[in-house]
């Protein structure tokens, strides 16, 4: 069982930080992000399973966590629609000119997209671990990473952003 002390934290920080920037594009909410991963990591570290990755574990801390704020943030973008307040997530054109060609499609991919791509090509994670940090089957990590690849390859050409959907007989 891998030990929870203060070096291993220190050196898996930075990785957590890039990881939860990528998802927030947000230096703060990323902190935020960080700071709360690690807070549920202590308080839960007697049920971690002792076989495990820590750094996969605590990617999937960081991810869940991610996923929560946004469906909570969903729903209150409905609640404040219902009283006429505008929506406040649409990113301003200055940062959009401003983003290289494949920074802005990789910005533009759904979060769970960004996420695999990140997991897997920045981070290094198999693709077991990132199954085991989603907690998805490992067939779906694979064909889930070739979609976003694929989607991020299409972005940076210029090509369509809505994807095809596939009919299933």
């Amino acid at each position: 069982m891998h030990t929870l002390d203060d070096q291993s934290l220190r050196d898996l920080l930075p990785r957590l930080r890039r990881f939860a920037l990528s998802l927030t594009r947000s230096t703060s909410s990323a902190d935020d992000l960080v700071q709360a991963t690690l807070e549920k990591a202590l308080s839960a570290w007697s049920e971690r399973r002792a076989e495990g990755d820590l750094r996969a574990w605590l990617f999937s801390i960081l991810y869940r966590h991610f996923i929560d704020g946004q469906r909570r943030a969903r729903r209150y973008a409905r609640i404040l629609s219902l009283f006429g307040a505008d929506n406040l997530a649409s990113a301003s054109p200055e940062e959009i000119v401003s983003a290289r060609s494949t920074l802005e499609a990789f910005e533009r991919l759904p979060a769970e997209q960004r996420a695999l791509l990140e997991l897997v090509s920045v981070e290094g994670l198999s693709y077991r671990e990132v199954a085991q940090a989603l907690d998805i089957p490992m067939g779906t990590v694979m064909s889930r990473l070739s979609r976003a690849r694929q989607a991020l390859r299409s972005l940076s050409e210029g090509q369509a952003t809505t994807p095809s959907l596939r009919v299933l007989k």
